[in-house]
């Protein structure tokens, strides 16, 4: 049994989610920002299908992406230097919510319900929530989104259209966090994908650890500059 917690309850300490389904904590709650901050600052996720209580997930071990440890691959820098793709950022985050949200081949439904379209859609009003987008001929190719607290990033999902459109967007995701001192890309579950990016899984132990080292926001964040340029004028 988890607890089902009510508005005010609060986490219970993440040692305490099951083994088996790796990582669940509790249920219940809600998605206000305040709740969402508090839990992605204690290494809690939500994750849950539509029509099901909100379920909050702490899984052991945690797979990161630590930015001096990304793999480019020689075939995705030559797609980077042909300079097809044009990047973005939160220039389009409700549109790369959806397209997460899309079916997928193999997958009977989505995570990325309407509720939690609309609690990210509110962190990114707030400058917390952030989307990098890979545009092609004036469209969205691909793209990820994620949340920013102090300096760690805590990636939520990702979507491409057009090959390598999303790794695309990670890599400038990653040059924009190492000048922003970000330590740590949380990726949550593991994937062949993901590892092959170079992302590695940890002790959920130390990723607490590192969360508690790493943390500290203000009330509100802020919109990132869109493009490279104004990032660094």
């Amino acid at each position: 049994m988890i607890p089902l917690l009510r508005p005010n309850d609060p986490f219970p300490p993440v040692s305490k989610a099951l083994r088996s389904p790796n990582g669940l904590l509790c249920a219940g709650a809600d998605l206000s920002p305040q709740r969402l901050l508090d839990a992605y600052s204690r290494g809690i996720f939500p994750w849950f299908s539509e029509g099901d209580p909100i379920l909050w997930w702490s899984p052991h071990p945690r797979m990161v992406l630590f930015p001096d440890e990304l793999k480019v691959s020689r075939s995705l820098r030559k797609t980077i230097a042909k300079g097809g793709y044009v990047t973005r950022f939160d220039t389009a985050f409700r549109e790369v919510m959806a397209e997460c949200a899309a079916p997928r081949d193999g997958q009977p439904g989505t995570w990325i319900v309407p509720e939690m379209v609309a609690a990210y859609v509110r962190l990114h009003e707030l400058g917390f929530a952030h989307s990098v987008e890979s545009w092609h001929e004036g469209s969205l190719a691909g793209g990820l989104y994620g949340i920013l607290l102090g300096r760690v990033f805590f990636g939520e999902s990702m979507f491409s259209r057009e090959a390598d459109a999303s790794k695309v967007a990670l890599v400038k995701l990653v040059e924009r966090l190492r000048t922003l001192q970000v330590r740590v890309i949380d990726c949550q579950q593991a994937t062949r994908h993901l590892a092959s990016l170079g992302a590695r899984e940890i002790p959920r132990r130390d990723f607490v650890h590192l969360l508690a080292e790493s943390i500290q926001y203000a009330p509100t964040g802020s919109r990132w500059p869109a493009t490279e340029e104004a990032w660094r004028s």
